[in-house]
């Protein structure tokens, strides 16, 4: 896409002849200015420049514009990005940890060396399966503003050649008019967008995931997703021959990966020739954040027959697979993705918006950022599996949640006085602030807090909220449905109508039993693509041929691990961290074409203690995926034989306290426990190398837990 500035380029100014000089009375042959002679309007008028000059200076400075503001600005950015990213290259490697063992002394040595020293070597192939947006894309294919950028990352890498060739600004004369096109962010959006109806390739687009280790090994320079893991593990005498990274296009539904770039097949295939090829050992699989799903998905479709499954029969995990070390899996879901489905957000994005709601929301441009961002993410099946699975009996109703009592003060802070009571023994007793988890979305923080049997609610029946839609529709109420630029920045909010937004916000608080209506009502043309291929209930009878579907294989609760009884699973996540667990929302100002819903970052709890903070309750976990999600399966519904787990595969609860980095040369820390910089964390990749190099879950140690997964998961009531 392109903006388009159109107007008549500018005439140089005619000559005009020199009175002076044909005169020769002050100017000499060459029409110089003879010396001594004086003119009526003095020295300063002699110096300033005729009127035929002032009016060319000015037609000059008025080409300048916005478009052309618009590309200086962002060519000094990335004049500044690759300066810096040249001197970090040019920066020798030891030179920050020289500067940081003069600061705090001998640094310890990585994972890969200790281990090294202790006798450790290769022995177990080892499958690394990316999260979302941590996979590279590149583009085979694409639209005339993607020209020159064939085999060219537009995800991951270092993203220059998407800047050189979509924010460039040039100009056309045609018939004597001067137009100036940019091709900026919005071509970018199109090619990374899925067809709406298919969740597949749009026409003419093309775009690939990145294959090897160099997929996802780092995001961008400087900022690593694998790279460190991989690194120690060649310590111990890995190379790429004993290491697999198993890309696959993050965008797509899970199936819908076999059926475009057949994925799933090629896994099987190159798990089966690690095993051959490395006398027999079997894989140690480590996938992350939404690579749990994934793999999870590809544990059931190998072993499902032809033509829906791979064909490797009920024993092919057994065979193939020793250990799986999930690292932060949303193995139930995550409340982000609520927000992000619904109105585009997450708590940062929500303060950001507070703060200058102008940048995020304004048409300045054009750019529609957050509108186009929902556009965009909308296309993408993955996002969906990644919606809270179990219902209110996982996460809580109106009036409770597993977690509740969980206090959200910062560690080594001091409890004040009014916040402590005497029990029956005299012992000092904390009361937190009570936190309704239960409540994903509550339109008003008033609602979030009060009483259920106080919040009167419109009934929210879809019928109903249809018919609602409808009369708007004949009235002539829709919100910008006649508009064509709302096509462009297309939400499906302009479809529903004032009324059908106003019911939403009128039913007041929203549980994981009802988030799913929620979503199929404001966004049906998703949800009926997702339905195909996600489901988050809870089985009744794992036995019904029904569950042999592909669209339950990625939900813990409605599937069986595979008949393994060796294999040994792992839930390898980080705890500490403030974590989305629910939100407040209001509604937005009325605008064209906008959401009309959004995060109320105005509201705060009652003090710095509060687990409320910018309209975002938070719980424990590791910033993105809530303890709950991450540790349930394998600390309660996999332990032991239970009805997801009959053949009893072994599960542990792998904790990883955050601790932030100390000073800025360390980096993203060493013992960070967030997300993504968790995978740089060097006790969870010396865990990694014991298992990888032969030892089991015992061995390590069995469960390691610093939070309260235990004691919440035993609040759920989950027939077992």
């Amino acid at each position: 896409m392109s903006l388009l500035r159109r107007r008549k380029q500018p005439q140089p100014p005619p000559e005009q002849p020199n009175e002076d000089s044909s005169n020769g009375s002050d100017h000499d042959e060459k029409g110089k200015k003879k010396p001594g002679s004086s003119s009526s309007s003095g020295a300063a008028a002699a110096e300033a420049p005729p009127p035929a000059a002032k009016e060319a200076t000015k037609r000059t400075r008025a080409r300048w514009s916005c478009v052309d503001s618009c590309c200086w600005l962002v060519g000094c950015v990335c004049s500044a990005w690759w300066l810096l990213l040249f001197l970090y290259n040019a920066m020798p490697a030891s030179f920050p940890q020289y500067v940081t063992e003069a600061i705090t002394g001998p640094l310890p040595d990585p994972p890969g060396v200790k281990l090294q020293k202790e006798g450790l070597r290769a022995k177990h192939p080892v499958v690394f399966v990316p999260g979302i947006v941590t996979g590279g894309l590149e583009l085979w294919e694409g639209h005339q503003c993607a020209e020159g950028l064939f085999r060219k990352r537009l995800w991951g890498g270092t993203f220059g050649d998407v800047y050189k060739s979509n924010f460039r600004c040039f100009d056309v004369f045609v018939d004597g008019y001067k137009t100036t096109m940019i091709y900026g962010p919005l071509c970018w959006v199109e090619h990374m967008s899925l067809d709406n109806e298919t969740g597949l390739d749009k026409p003419g687009i093309r775009v690939r995931p990145v294959t090897g280790l160099v997929a996802a090994d780092y995001f961008v320079p400087g900022y690593f997703v694998w790279a460190v893991l991989i690194a120690n593990l060649a310590r111990i005498g890995y190379e790429e021959k004993t290491m697999y990274m198993a890309a696959y296009d993050w965008r797509l539904s899970f199936q819908n990966t076999e059926v475009r770039d057949q994925t799933l097949s090629r896994i099987k295939s190159n798990i089966e020739l690690l095993v051959a090829t490395n006398g027999g050992n079997r894989v140690v699989v480590i996938p992350h954040s939404m690579g749990v799903l994934y793999f999870l998905h590809f544990m059931k479709w190998v072993e499902a027959p032809p033509p829906m499954g791979g064909g490797g029969g009920p024993n092919w995990c057994a065979k193939h697979i020793k250990s799986v070390m999930n690292i932060g899996g949303p193995f139930l879901g995550v409340p982000k993705a609520v927000a992000g489905l619904f109105s585009s957000e997450a708590k940062d994005v929500a303060v950001a918006r507070a703060i200058a709601p102008e940048v995020l929301d304004s048409d300045f441009l054009g750019l529609q950022t957050l509108r186009h961002l929902m556009r965009m993410t909308r296309t993408w099946d993955s996002t969906m599996s990644m919606i809270p699975k179990g219902g209110d009996t996982i996460w809580g109703d109106l009036d409770w949640s597993p977690e509740d009592g969980f206090e959200c003060k910062a560690k080594n802070q001091k409890i004040n006085d009014s916040e402590v009571s005497k029990d029956a023994n005299g012992k000092n007793e904390v009361h937190p602030e009570p936190v309704k988890y239960g409540r994903i979305v509550s339109f008003g923080k008033d609602v979030a807090e009060a009483p259920s049997s106080e919040i009167e609610q419109i009934e929210f029946r879809l019928v109903q909220l249809f018919h609602i839609y409808l009369q708007d529709a004949v009235k002539g109420n829709n919100i910008a449905h006649s508009n064509t630029s709302c096509r462009d920045i297309w939400t499906e909010y302009h479809e529903l109508g004032w009324g059908g937004i106003k019911a939403v916000a009128d039913y007041k608080v929203y549980t994981a039993g009802s988030i799913i209506d929620l979503l199929r009502f404001v966004a049906p043309r998703m949800m009926q693509r997702g339905s195909v291929h996600f489901s988050y209930g809870i089985a009744d009878n794992l036995d019904d041929p029904k569950y042999g579907h592909y669209k339950y294989w990625s939900n813990p609760l409605e599937t069986k691990l595979p008949n393994a009884p060796e294999m040994e699973i792992f839930s390898m996540y980080g705890v500490g961290i403030p974590t989305e667990r629910a939100y407040v929302y209001k509604l937005a100002p009325q605008a064209e074409c906008y959401i009309p819903f959004q995060i109320d970052a105005s509201a705060e709890g009652g003090d710095e203690n509060s687990c409320l903070k910018g309209g975002v309750y938070l719980s424990n976990g590791d910033e993105t995926v809530p303890v709950l999600s991450a540790g349930y399966m394998c600390a309660k519904g996999w332990r032991g034989k239970t009805r997801f787990n009959p053949s009893g595969s072994k599960t542990y609860v792998r904790e990883y306290s955050h601790s932030p980095p100390s000073n800025l040369l360390e980096g993203r820390g060493t013992q960070s426990g967030a997300h993504v910089d968790i995978m740089g964390n060097f006790a969870l990749i010396e865990d990694i190398i014991r298992i990888a190099a032969g030892a089991t879950g015992e061995e390590l140690g069995g469960d390691q837990v610093y939070s309260d997964i235990f004691k919440w998961s035993d609040k759920i009531k989950l027939k077992l």
